[in-house]
């Protein structure tokens, strides 16, 4: 806190009653859950029952098929009183003050709060002020032991922005809100006001509709802030606003007294320095956050499965896709090399890019080869789309970057022969090549890449096949152009590779569900005709569409230009097809060693 206060900044603490139903319980503990020999075995490690209690039994928001106990008195007293003791040894620490999560995303205050959720019968179920109680409490104990003026904010949703089970709300969609809407929001700020708490710090949305609380990139910018500005009417109280907020549009929101400041999150995951460019007028040198949760909350599920993020992910939450050393200092940084050496990096990708300006940083002589006349790889084609503006502006950032350093770039420059380079060390950044799918018809379809470059145009009706990430956004971009897609998955849900947000995810599986959007489980191409596709669904019941042109989004294969030699390291998709995150991470892995 010594440190902390030199700089002229304070320090606020976020303490949590826990999760309840929205714990999201991984794929690995949800089955020792179920058996109670194996939830017995495991309690000293990790009390699922605990960690799932809330406040009336009900399904997981991410199992289903396990039911979360009811939380006793007896557990929501010993979590007041732990707040309160808590917030004691924050305040003897010299924290500025703290703030409780949260009445806010339906964590545990807010299920409490929630009639959809809370079906008690006690003095904390049924009125409005028995909702409220226990996050009243938790307030009350806080000032009385840490004293009225020590400072405690209030983590705040403004609405839920829900439909129902597992189902959000989409911006601008006219529906029937069963969490709390924003009659009771303004009576709710007003009451949490007046039982101690000194700030709200806003969004909007639950767990069931996670997207308005940690909003993907198809979100709009400043998405709660006509909300958050609104509840602000009703109370003295500061009031800031969160969810993919401009820094522009935020202070001006400020400056005309519709909120008191913003809150930012992903952005300094991806540029501690943020703040600071802004202060400095240096806006063109920040690296932009993206909106893709791949390293900061990767929390991922699908049909009939629980939390598949990777063990090593649920143990490293608030990690950067694009910033390695976020949260990871330890395993990546950046230290000049022992001897400099010429690197020649075959790509001009995002990931060979990364790794040109490592190595550079580090001292090597870099020479950067890029077949084609533009730099950006086959990201330039993932961020056409229009909503994909923050990563139009990321391959913006990279080449004004590449530019500050002395790298070499030969540009329509395309290596076959790797031993033709004068370089000590190789790095190959190829990518990867889409795959075939072998049925009749297959030749006329468009590949995903071609359609996103726009090399090819489509009809009016389009039938996507593969419903992953790239397809979905596909369908997504069709929609917005008013093109009626179709999109055709043989897996029993869309999006099912572990690791991509339920954030991102379940926005696009509500999007098609809300706008009508066709979609096709557990269904396979079987033929491409003139005018119509021929499927096969899971009982093997075979039936036709009609399309006026086929896109083909069906995965990659890699396609390393070079793999065997000693000095040859091959990086990104051209290693294995991934993400943004396994390119970027995967280029640090060796431009860090060479």
């Amino acid at each position: 806190m010594d440190e902390i206060h030199k700089t002229g900044a304070k320090l606020f603490v976020q303490l949590t009653a826990g999760m309840g139903r929205s714990w999201a319980i991984t794929e690995l503990v949800a089955p020792l859950h179920k058996n109670k020999f194996t939830r017995a075995l495991i309690k000293p490690i990790i009390d699922t029952s605990h960690e799932l209690a809330s406040p009336s039994p009900q399904k997981s928001r991410w199992a289903h098929d396990i039911e979360c106990p009811e939380m006793t008195v007896e557990q929501i007293h010993e979590i007041i009183e732990a707040f309160a003791k808590t917030a004691k040894l924050c305040k003897e620490a010299g924290v500025d003050g703290v703030e409780v999560h949260a009445v806010h995303e339906g964590y545990l205050l807010d299920q409490f709060a929630i009639e959809f959720f809370n079906k008690r019968t006690d003095n904390y179920g049924g009125s409005f002020e028995n909702r409220y109680r226990f996050a009243t409490e938790v307030v009350h104990a806080i000032k009385e032991t840490c004293g009225k003026d020590y400072p405690v904010s209030l983590r705040y949703s403004v609405e839920s922005k829900m439909k129902g089970f597992c189902e959000g709300a989409m911006p601008g969609e006219k529906y029937v809100e069963v969490g709390r809407n924003m009659e009771e929001s303004q009576r709710a700020a007003k009451y949490l006001q007046d039982a101690g708490y000194d700030m709200l710090n806003a969004d909007n949305g639950t767990y069931d509709s996670w997207y308005w609380a940690h909003p993907p990139m198809y979100m709009p910018e400043n998405c709660n802030l006509d909300d958050v500005a609104h509840i602000k009417k009703f109370v003295d109280i500061p009031v800031v606003c969160a969810g993919r907020m401009d820094a522009e549009v935020g202070a001006k929101a400020v400056a005309e007294g519709k909120i008191d400041a913003i809150g930012v999150a992903r952005q300094f995951l991806v540029d501690p320095q943020w703040i600071t460019k802004l202060i400095e007028d240096r806006i063109d040198d920040i690296k932009p956050c993206i909106c893709c949760h791949s390293g900061c909350f990767n929390f991922s599920s699908s049909k009939g499965h629980a939390n598949t993020q990777d063990l090593t992910d649920t143990m490293g939450l608030a990690r950067c896709a694009l910033n390695p050393e976020t949260m990871q200092s330890k395993k990546y940084y950046v230290r000049p090399a022992t001897k400099a050496k010429k690197v020649a990096v075959i790509g001009g990708g995002i990931g060979g890019m990364e790794a040109a300006i490592l190595a550079s940083k580090r001292g090597h002589n870099v020479t950067l080869y890029e077949k084609t006349d533009k730099l950006g790889g086959v990201f330039i084609a993932a961020a056409s789309p229009s909503f994909k503006e923050k990563d139009r502006a990321l391959i913006a950032w990279y080449i004004r970057e590449m530019a500050k350093h002395p790298i070499e770039v030969k540009m329509n420059t395309e290596i076959k022969d790797v031993s033709a380079l004068e370089a000590e060390e190789v790095i190959v950044a190829t990518g990867a090549v889409a795959k075939r799918i072998p049925v009749k018809g297959a030749e006329t379809a468009v590949e995903a890449v071609d359609y996103l470059l726009g090399k090819k145009k489509v009809g009016d009706k389009v039938v996507v096949i593969g419903g992953g990430l790239t397809g979905c956004e596909i369908a997504y971009d069709l929609y917005l152009g008013g093109k009626k897609p179709v999109i055709v998955e043989m897996l029993d849900d869309l999006i099912t590779t572990p690791g991509i947000c339920l954030a991102n995810t379940s926005y696009l599986r509500d999007f098609f569900k809300t706008n009508n959007v066709p979609v096709h489980l557990e269904t396979s191409l079987m033929e491409i005709g003139e005018k119509t596709v021929t499927l096969k669904d899971k009982e093997g019941k075979t039936f036709t569409v009609e399309a006026d042109s086929v896109i083909l989004s069906v995965g990659y294969n890699p396609a390393p230009v070079e793999t065997k030699r000693k000095h040859v390291h091959v990086i990104g998709d051209a290693a294995k097809v991934g993400n943004l995150r396994s390119v970027i991470w995967g280029a640090w892995n060796v431009a860090m060693k060479i």
